[in-house]
């Protein structure tokens, strides 16, 4: 006998099933990292709004290709179940299904008079803006957000691996802002798609982004990965809502003031301070027992003007090495010959009323702040043996008050804790008369957005083709 199931009711011992779901997301077809099979990820949604990972390989994707579609409704009988894998943050489901040749899949038509199609879906785990820095960066783990999108860029060379890439500039209900990069193929069509519509359509837009991952490489921002999915005007009722929302308060949201912190983006690259967050002192940061994201106000001096201002690491696994030696060589964790690139990294002191303390500032936002390249700053003070010139870097900073969001951080080794600050992102304090933050306060209505959190771990950030994702192992050929 069959027996009729929800997805919460099938385990992998579980057999002669059936299952009503309907397809809330379809990824583009990846190869898998062997480079043995090609595979393509589904996320699916029973009748109780319970999803699910399925996966096809090659044969199947050829097959289903006319028939799988966004939206449709099915019943799915007997896929094989399998433990969802979690190295790569907390999976939507505890199991995943495989889609192969002898999983029966029957489409439901809406003429079906008895059995209908499920409605549209309003399940959405949404990961709100505020949440983010609290979320651990550079991770493999994965957030779904629903933004507005307010700058597209065009389509460029990016990275140390010079990836092709498009970045936009997202912006939620409450003004909050983050840089999101598409990386190669995503760029060339998602990035494509928002390019063209806001040339063309009045309204802004609204995106919905699957499986996105949080990054610092312009800061604090987003950035797709392998098996993220990125849909513009999606017809969620969230979205629906969100658009609404920025119809009416259009004219503020693109006269929002934009302090870029990156040189390689002509786009507002991430928020600085989300609303509601509380500023605290050097004192309390260096006081507080937990690690975290903190926002502080202070002035901002590099008194140490003969420390090493880059470091070279691996091209591939961005492991930092103490050589000055530039040569390629066989790197243990990428297990192949590699090259050593610089990246900027230097100290800078952080100054306010209550304490002075030293925190660390990397990648763009330190070639953003000394006005120059990681390349013009390794060849200056390692391959010519000069210091770099600060005068202009010491004018830049002289008598300014900045906004700073800071982690700080710890981890321990031969019985020694170790505590390090580092910035994600900053930028100059603004003084804006109280009458036109009044004004602004009054404008823009709030839109309450659910908001789930993601459990991490620690990884490398990359591009999207060199990112974690969830990749099921290659499949036992069957004869």
């Amino acid at each position: 006998m069959v027996l009729r199931l929800n997805i919460d009711q099938i385990e992998p011992a579980t057999r002669d099933w059936i299952c009503k779901v309907q397809i809330v997301e379809i990824g583009r077809p990846r190869e898998s990292l062997d480079k043995k099979c090609t595979f393509q990820n589904l996320i699916l949604e029973d009748e109780q709004e319970c999803q699910i990972r399925a996966v096809m390989y090659t044969d199947e994707i050829e097959q289903y290709a006319a028939t799988l579609k966004l939206f449709n409704t099915y019943l799915i009988s007997t896929a094989r179940v399998k433990v969802s894998p979690t190295s790569y943050g907390k999976p939507i489901h505890q199991f995943y299904w495989i889609l192969d040749k002898e999983t029966v899949i029957e489409q439901i038509k809406p003429s079906n008079e008895v059995e209908k199609p499920l409605p549209p879906p309003t399940n959405l785990n949404i990961t709100s803006f505020d949440r983010i820095p609290h979320l651990m960066v550079d991770s493999p783990a994965e957030i779904d957000v629903l933004a507005v999108v307010l700058r597209c860029g065009p389509q460029k060379n990016a990275g140390r691996s010079h990836h092709r890439c498009r970045e936009i500039t997202l912006c939620d209900n409450h003004q909050n802002q983050f840089l999101f990069t598409l990386w190669e193929d995503f760029g060339e069509i998602e990035g494509h798609e928002i390019s063209s519509k806001m040339a063309t359509e009045t309204d802004l837009l609204v995106i919905f982004g699957r499986s996105i991952g949080i990054s610092t490489y312009q800061g604090l921002s987003l950035q797709t990965r392998y098996n993220s999915t990125v849909r513009v005007n999606p017809n969620y009722p969230q979205a629906v809502a969100l658009l609404n929302w920025a119809k009416e308060n259009k004219t503020m949201l693109l006269s929002s003031p934009s302090d870029t912190t990156s040189t390689s983006s002509s786009i507002a690259p991430m928020i600085v301070t989300p609303s509601g967050q509380q500023l605290i002192s050097i004192a309390e940061i260096s006081s507080a027992p937990s690690m975290g994201v903190f926002y502080v106000q202070a002035e901002m001096a590099i008194l140490d003007e003969f420390q090493d201002f880059c470091v070279l690491e691996c091209s591939g696994c961005k492991q930092k090495k103490r050589t000055k030696d530039r040569k390629d060589f066989d790197c243990p964790k990428c297990n192949r010959k590699t090259s050593l690139v610089p990246r900027c990294s230097f100290q800078i002191d952080l100054i306010d009323d209550t304490a002075t303390t030293t925190s660390s500032i990397s990648a763009e936002l330190g070639e953003k702040l000394l006005s120059m390249t990681a390349e013009d700053i390794f060849d200056i003070t390692c391959t010519k043996r000069q210091s770099l010139s600060l005068n202009h870097v010491h004018e830049m900073l002289s008598s300014k008050v900045f906004e700073i969001q800071l982690r700080k951080s710890s981890w321990s080794s031969s019985n020694t804790t170790t505590t390090t600050l580092s910035i994600l992102s900053y930028m100059e304090k603004q003084h804006i008369p109280q009458s036109a933050t009044d004004r602004t306060s009054k404008k823009i209505k709030h839109l309450e957005i659910s908001e789930v959190e993601v459990m991490a771990t620690t990884a490398a950030a990359a591009p999207s083709n060199a990112l974690g994702k969830f990749e099921p192992p290659t499949p036992t050929k069957k004869v």
